[in-house]
């Protein structure tokens, strides 16, 4: 999303809904946007994994003070949970550790478990994930094949939601705080349906107010960004 046509008011910063394609890191599309815009100061307010796209909400120059107060606003995730298998990463982006059965699941049991995850709840955060652990990043010791240890945390869920269940496939939609990692509430209930499960896709979509729906690719943004600096050059009397 581009809001402000001005080029005079772009040292001022901008505040840029990007929609991260699965298989980006946050830093690639960060690095994008700063090639794109020759922005001096850029940066994201809450980090996607590269497995998982939608919603990034970039910021520029003087709009980076205001990162914290996005990453401290609410989340909406959807997804699908694989069930039947469990991975190191929690995700697609290992080999599965171990097999489960899953004729036992129903809708009815899936049901019977979600409140368990509803209000304050505590997670264990992924080994694979960017924590640091005594000043290194805890997915770079579990890629070595160390077993990092990591503290739980106490998060949010607001509203977790299932859309549609058909084994091995659970797809939801779930409203959260800051902080929570939708792989292990992932892993969380497949241990709660007593067999295993891993995060299989994931698409954030709303950070506060703001919405997907109105965010640009990557590829996008730069022919927006062209677009309009072609339009400030063919119309400078609108500029103020």
């Amino acid at each position: 999303m581009l809001d402000n046509p001005n080029p005079n008011a772009r040292p001022k910063g901008e505040v840029l809904l990007i929609n991260k394609p699965c298989g980006w890191s946050s830093f690639q599309a960060v690095k994008k946007v700063k090639y794109v815009t020759r922005a001096k100061k850029v940066g994201h307010a809450g980090t996607l994994d590269p497995l998982a796209s939608g919603l990034l909400i970039v910021c520029t120059e003087n709009q980076t003070k205001g990162i914290q107060v996005i990453q401290n606003a609410e989340k909406v995730y959807e997804g699908t949970i694989k069930l039947g298998l469990t991975t190191p990463s929690y995700d697609l982006e290992t080999e599965p550790n171990a097999l489960f059965e899953t004729d036992h699941i129903t809708q009815a049991l899936i049901e019977k478990i979600l409140p368990k995850f509803i209000g304050e709840i505590e997670q264990i955060p992924p080994a694979y994930s960017a924590i640091k652990v005594d000043g290194k990043r805890s997915y770079a010791l579990a890629r070595q094949g160390e077993e990092p240890v990591l503290k739980s945390r106490k998060v949010f869920i607001y509203d977790f939601e299932i859309i549609s269940f058909e084994i091995p496939n659970i797809d939801f939609r779930v409203r959260c705080s800051k902080g929570t990692y939708i792989r292990t509430l992932a892993f969380d209930v497949g241990k709660a349906l007593e067999s295993g499960a891993c995060l299989s896709r994931l698409v954030r979509t709303k950070i506060g107010h703001y919405s997907i729906e109105n965010a640009l690719t990557p590829h996008a943004f730069e022919e927006a960004f062209k677009r309009r600096n072609k339009q400030d050059l063919d119309n400078p009397t609108q500029i103020i």
